[in-house]
C-alpha cells in the first residue's frame, strides 16, 4: 500500500481519537461535578473552538477527520486490503462508506466552524421530517453496530490490526488490550442507547422529529442509574476509545 495513503489513515485515527477522548474527558468530568459536560462529537468541536488557539485547533481537527473520511471511502471502494466483495465483505465496505460519509460531514463543519462567528448550539435536532421508517432503519443499523462494538472485545480479534512485533513492551501490549476492551465496551453500550431512540422515535411518530445523539445518551445513563459511576465508567471508556485510536494511528498494521 502507498506510503501517502497510510499517512492520511494514520492522521485520520489521530483525529478520531481527539474526538473521543474529548468526549469521554468532559463527560467523565460531568459525573463527578468536575465541570465538563455532556458532548456529543458537534458539541465537542464547538468546546475546541472555545480554547486558546480555538480556529487553529478545529483546523487541524478538520483536516484529521476529513483524512480519516478519505481512508474509509477508499476502504470501502477501492479495498486496498482486500477485503473482498463476499456477503461479509460487502456489510464492512458499505459501513466504512456511511462512517466516511459522517467523519466528512464532521471534518467539513470543523472547517465551517473556524469562519463562523453566530455559533451553534449543537443541537441535533431539526433536521427534518424524518419518516418513522427511516428512523427505524437507522435504529437497526445502529444496534447492529452495537452488537459488533461488542463482538470485536468478545473475540479480542481487534489486536490483530495491530503491529504487534514491533511492540516490545508487554506490559504495553497488555495495555493496549485492556483499553481497547474498555473503549469498545463503552461505545457499544453509547451507541445502542442511540439507537433505542431512534427505533423509539420511529415507532412513536410525535417524536420522530427528533434526532438524539452521545449527549442524550449521557443523559439517559445518568438519569437511569443510581450515583454517578456507571456514567463515569462509560465516560472512561470512550476515553479508552480515544486512546485506541491513537495507538492505531502508531501502530496499525496495513495489508499490503
Amino acid at each position: 500500500m502507498d506510503s501517502k495513503i497510510k499517512t492520511v489513515a494514520r492522521v485520520g485515527y489521530g483525529a478520531k481519537g481527539v474526538v473521543y477522548g474529548v468526549t469521554g474527558i468532559l463527560a467523565f468530568m460531568t459525573a463527578f461535578n468536575l465541570g465538563g459536560q455532556k458532548a456529543g462529537k458537534l458539541q465537542v468541536i464547538q468546546f475546541l473552538e472555545e480554547q486558546s488557539f480555538g480556529k487553529l485547533i478545529l483546523a487541524v481537527l478538520g483536516i484529521g477527520l476529513i483524512c480519516y473520511a478519505v481512508w474509509r471511502f477508499m476502504q470501502s471502494i477501492s479495498d486496498p486490503e482486500g477485503i473482498g466483495s463476499d456477503g461479509k465483505g460487502t456489510i464492512k465496505r458499505i459501513s466504512f462508506f456511511i462512517s466516511g460519509a459522517v467523519y466528512l460531514a464532521l471534518g467539513i463543519f470543523s472547517i465551517v466552524e473556524i469562519f463562523s462567528n453566530a455559533g451553534n448550539n449543537g443541537d441535533s435536532s431539526g433536521l427534518g421530517n424524518f419518516s418513522s421508517y427511516i428512523f427505524i432503519g437507522i435504529g437497526i443499523a445502529l444496534a447492529t453496530k452495537s452488537v459488533y462494538q461488542f463482538i470485536k472485545a468478545y473475540k479480542g480479534d481487534f489486536l490483530e490490526k495491530f503491529k504487534i512485533a514491533e511492540i516490545s513492551s508487554a506490559t504495553l501490549k497488555t495495555s493496549l488490550k485492556r483499553i481497547g476492551y474498555a473503549g469498545l465496551v463503552s461505545r457499544g453500550i453509547v451507541v445502542g442507547i442511540i439507537a433505542y431512540f431512534f427505533i423509539k422515535g420511529g415507532i412513536n411518530t410525535s417524536s420522530s422529529g427528533e434526532m438524539k445523539g452521545t449527549t442524550e445518551a449521557f443523559s439517559f445513563i445518568q438519569e437511569n442509574t443510581s450515583g454517578p459511576w456507571i456514567f463515569g465508567l462509560v465516560a472512561l471508556g470512550l476515553l479508552c476509545y480515544g486512546i485506541y485510536m491513537f495507538a492505531m494511528a502508531k501502530y496499525r498494521s496495513f495489508d499490503d
